[in-house]
């Protein structure tokens, strides 16, 4: 099976395969251009009279779960990221997998972490054959470097969700972690010593794989209340002494900035929301976990809390600066898709308000609709812009592929996207000419904040008429671009070779654009 094969240009003008680890792939006809067809996909038809009349589904291992799943060569087997770096039951999956002497595996992540570098040794010996799925790190650099046997795929985390509905990806077995279960496979994970939070991302896997295994280290009495996945989704409990390292979800930083470049962003980002007319009594906001993002939450929370008004929802990630809203009064509802610190994890499991979503509730592109939609202001990151105001997240100016997608795709379709970002880092410019690996088309960014000042995308002429006699400093994409050339030089493109070692999906499942070996 070749890694890929029949290349050709899409829409946005990227070449991409169309063939990718021997199965057909749809090249980017731009947004909501493809329209799929047929049906959902769909586990296969099983009786009860096949599993306990007792409900109890617990075995003794990890290993003896697996090979009563019918593990062997080739099978495609899917874990979550709830956990992010404490993650501690994927590495064990594959630890069995090479004891029994399986090969092939592709490995089906909701996101990889530095805690799973141990796994490289299962991609160097075979045991796993590829990966689809963020690439973080170590992974990430493995990947890049062309070693991987079969080419990656990375995709947001509604076309995860997406990919397995639609048939795209056929899951034989899936391990979800759950920090709470009973031994009918009931499962949560605002309860226990691991609690993450929601386990959103693993509900997929539950509804369509062949098999699912819960692995917990806290078994409760039927039933598991809240249960997040259900039961009669699942086959085997498995009890380990501990799954997760709660401490470990944290996600990079979640304390608010102290850099004054980035408190200037957050500054910046939230006069021009407020002179633009994007906050009122009532509006949407969602703002990731970064020290610049939760800056900006505050600064929100401050003109919500001068005014009398207040949020009808925020979008999560959840942390404890919007926990704070929530319990201030100043926000409704938190629509939690990952839970960033252990505040959110509390609130999810005390709160009513503070409400656990999933990819398919919130993100699934072939959906009857979209949550994404309907938020006003969404803030995001990226690693690189140009002057087409294009996004990358995945890869660095050296073309490393160190990041995943994660919701960030998903999140484009808000209402008004501003992008906070640093005109240069350790002295490369952020802005160029072309993005090195396409993840967002430009259409679908809106606004770009810099600490040298903000640029508007051109087809957003309603919020350049609002911001003509503001005191901030509007300027166009060009003069940015120029200024950071003028102070760090001209970047230099990143030393690649003509071999690809992954593909970027947009969030319809089509391939957006093509990663490629570091010529070392």
């Amino acid at each position: 099976m070749s890694k890929y094969d029949k290349m050709v240009t899409n829409t946005a003008g990227r070449e991409v395969p169309t063939v990718v680890n021997g199965k057909p792939a749809t090249p980017y006809m731009g947004i909501g251009k493809y329209k799929p067809t047929g049906r959902k996909t769909a586990p296969p038809i099983v009786s009860c009279a096949d599993y306990p009349a007792d409900g109890n589904k617990v075995v003794a291992s990890l290993t003896e779960a697996l090979i009563k799943c019918g593990i062997k060569d080739g099978m495609t087997i899917s874990t979550h990221h709830h956990f992010r770096n404490g993650d501690l039951v994927a590495v064990p999956i594959f630890d069995s997998a090479k004891e029994m002497g399986i090969k092939d595996l592709m490995w089906f992540p909701s996101a990889s972490f530095p805690c799973h570098e141990p796994l490289i040794k299962y991609l160097e010996d075979g045991t796993i054959h590829h990966i689809e799925g963020s690439m973080n790190g170590a992974l990430g650099r493995f990947t890049s470097e062309g070693k991987m046997k079969g080419l990656g795929v990375l995709r947001s985390h509604g076309g995860r969700y997406q990919a397995v509905q639609d048939g795209d990806v056929h899951v034989n077995i899936a391990v979800i972690a759950a920090p709470s279960a009973d031994s009918f496979g009931n499962a949560n994970g605002v309860n226990g010593p691991a609690a993450c939070g929601l386990l959103g991302f693993a509900l997929a896997d539950s509804q369509y794989a062949d098999k699912v295994i819960i692995v917990t280290d806290n078994l409760v009495p039927f039933p598991c209340i809240p249960w997040q996945i259900q039961g009669n989704y699942v086959d085997y409990v498995v009890v380990l002494d501990q799954i997760g390292i709660p401490e470990m979800i944290i996600s990079g930083t979640t304390e608010i900035t102290k850099s004054p470049d980035r408190l200037l962003l957050a500054e910046w980002s939230a006069q021009f929301c407020d002179e633009a007319g994007l906050i009122y009594d009532g509006f949407s906001f969602q703002a990731g976990a970064g020290g610049t993002s939760l800056s900006i939450g505050i600064y929100f929370a401050n003109i919500l809390r001068e005014r009398g008004w207040k949020a009808r929802f925020a979008r999560g990630g959840s942390n404890k600066y919007l926990v704070k809203m929530l319990e201030e009064g100043l926000v409704d509802y938190i629509l939690d898709g990952q839970t960033f610190d252990l505040e959110g994890v509390r609130s999810m499991r005390d709160n009513p308000a503070h409400v656990n979503t999933s990819p398919f509730t919130s993100y699934n592109y072939h959906g009857k609709g979209n949550f994404s939609s309907l938020i006003d202001v969404v803030i995001l990151g990226a690693t690189e812009v140009d002057v087409n105001f294009n996004a990358n997240v995945v890869t660095h100016s050296d073309g490393l592929l160190l990041h995943g997608i994660g919701g960030w795709q998903n999140c484009l379709f808000g209402k008004t996207v501003i992008l906070p970002i640093p005109l240069f880092r350790d002295r490369i410019p952020v802005i160029r000419n072309e993005v090195t690996t396409l993840c967002a088309p430009g259409e679908l960014i809106d606004v770009i904040v810099t600490e040298r000042g903000i640029a508007i995308n051109p087809r957003r002429t309603d919020l350049i008429e609002k911001m003509k006699k503001s005191s901030l400093p509007i300027r166009t994409i060009e003069e940015l671009k120029e200024e950071a050339e003028k102070i760090c030089g001209v970047p230099e493109k990143p030393k690649l070779t003509d071999e690809i070692v992954a593909v970027i999906k947009w969030v319809d499942g089509t391939i957006l654009d093509s990663v490629y070996k570091v010529d070392k």
